[in-house]
């Protein structure tokens, strides 16, 4: 039997698409692709939806700024855009009138007073002597067998920055690699710089997250630290800018309190927050340790511990003060949220930046993290924001969940009156001072962390957050 022809509609849809994929590859948005198309957005997301299901691919990776092309899509790039170029060439109007005649080359023949350049004149896909993406490919594979760890961080950095039709992420197991030669001290400090700042101006995937997740395991030592049997991880990087004081201490302290064995680790950066965490955790009892020993013997004894990144390895906290240097975050900003030295089953996190949070829940998965939650909030660290509505992005046994929490009521804040904010902070904890908005903040954050702790459902949160505030009205006041 015969097959039936296409449908015209079908074969003009099919044309759209293609079409659409270049503007998506051109433009690495979906919004900027329906600009440059006339659609609306929702339209070009359903395009988009349909060039996947098409073929069997997800043809762009989700980034922090945009979106990554697949290395299928890749692939198809200069296919693609050289039938789009011929498309807008075929459309374009011809200028060609009774009084403006068409012109014959062959009479207009001449040598030129200059030879232009081959980029000035020639309108191209490719540019004269550029190597295709199987080349490219080939150069890649070539660099990768070497020994040489210099060699093969070069490939690396080649993979994420060789310019568009030629790049792609890092898998994870390239970025593992990556950060591993770093971390070993065996990177050119140009290589480092060069890699750090590729990989955060493109933006991150989670492969590449957890690919310097994993690395950093391996470098401090996690298989050996991971039998000090901590229960929740609570990382808290601050930003040198932030002014804010640390109520997170106090819920996590109070979560200690109730059975929960912690471990905070950080760096105080600089800045304003110089010296804070310390002094903050200090003036409430929470030990602070110098290297991992003190820190099991700590928990073991008073079920929690801060830890400075600095006492785990010296290499990491280097690579964190670039801040100072180049004033801008770098991928080792986003990784340390992820750090989860002991491997505790469960970790809090604040993430600033919205774009991260689904970032950093994705390289969980890749990670294999059982119970996860990452606040959106103002600093790099897990705080409940109680008086402003929030979405709650978790992993609970591995899957992925979102907890919506309604905002409260925002009682009048406290002024500071004859004493400094240190002071003030230890007066609530003391209850010499009585501050509901600060109660309230402290009492959310620690509701979280009994329902991560506890990979609980997000219809067990109200009962958390009933549990946090008998926990707090029961706590142990006293101050060292």
């Amino acid at each position: 039997m015969a097959t039936a022809p296409e449908e015209p509609s079908l074969k003009l849809g099919q044309l759209r698409l293609l079409l659409a994929l270049d503007a998506l590859l051109m433009e690495g948005s979906v919004s900027r692709a329906a600009e440059r198309m006339g659609m609306g957005t929702p339209a070009m997301s359903r395009l988009l939806g349909q060039i996947r299901e098409v073929y069997g691919d997800p043809i762009f990776i989700r980034s922090s700024r945009r979106l990554i092309p697949t290395p299928f899509a890749e692939s198809m790039r200069q296919r693609i855009r050289a039938l789009a170029a011929e498309a807008e060439a075929l459309l374009r109007p011809q200028e060609r009138t009774a009084a403006n005649p068409t012109v014959d080359p062959a009479s207009w023949s001449g040598s030129p007073v200059i030879e232009a350049a081959p980029l000035t004149t020639r309108p191209s896909v490719l540019l004269e002597g550029e190597p295709l993406p199987e080349s490219f490919a080939r150069k890649l594979a070539a660099i990768g067998k070497a020994e040489d760890a210099r060699k093969r961080l070069a490939k690396h950095i080649a993979t994420i920055g060789a310019g568009i039709g030629h790049s792609r992420p890092l898998t994870t197991g390239e970025a593992e690699d990556a950060f591993s030669t770093i971390l070993d001290g065996e990177a050119d400090p140009v290589q480092v710089g060069a890699l750090l700042s590729l990989m955060h101006f493109r933006g991150e995937t989670a492969a590449e997250l957890a690919g310097f997740a994993q690395a950093a395991h391996a470098h401090i030592g996690q298989a050996e630290l991971g039998s000090l049997s901590v229960d929740l991880d609570w990382p808290a990087y601050i930003s040198p800018k932030s002014r804010r004081m640390p109520w997170f201490l106090q819920a996590a302290l109070l979560l200690a309190q109730s059975g929960c064995r912690i471990l905070l680790h950080g760096n105080d950066g600089g800045g304003n927050t110089r010296g804070s965490l310390l002094s903050a955790a200090r003036a409430i009892g929470i030990p602070v340790c110098a290297t991992p020993t003190a820190a099991r013997d700590a928990i073991a004894e008073r079920g929690i511990a801060y830890i400075p990144v600095a006492a785990l390895s010296s290499q990491i906290h280097r690579l964190l003060s670039l801040y100072s240097v180049l004033e801008t975050r770098s991928s080792i900003n986003s990784l340390m949220p992820l750090l989860n030295p002991f491997g505790a089953p469960a970790s809090m996190m604040g993430v600033v930046r919205p774009a991260y949070r689904d970032l950093h829940r994705d390289a969980g998965v890749i990670l294999g993290r059982g119970n996860m939650t990452i606040f959106g909030t103002s600093r790099d660290a897990a705080e409940a924001t109680p008086f402003r509505s929030s979405t709650l992005l978790r992993l609970v046994g591995g899957t992925a969940e979102d907890l919506f929490v309604s905002a409260l009521p925002e009682p009048k804040a406290y002024p500071l009156t004859g004493m400094t904010s240190l002071e003030y902070w230890c007066a609530v904890w003391a209850g010499t001072i009585r501050d509901e908005r600060a109660t309230e903040i402290i009492v959310a954050t620690a509701a979280t962390g009994l329902l991560t702790f506890a990979g609980g459902q997000a219809d067990r949160y109200e009962a958390c957050r009933s549990r946090a505030r008998e926990i707090w009205n029961a706590r142990k006041k006293s101050v060292p």
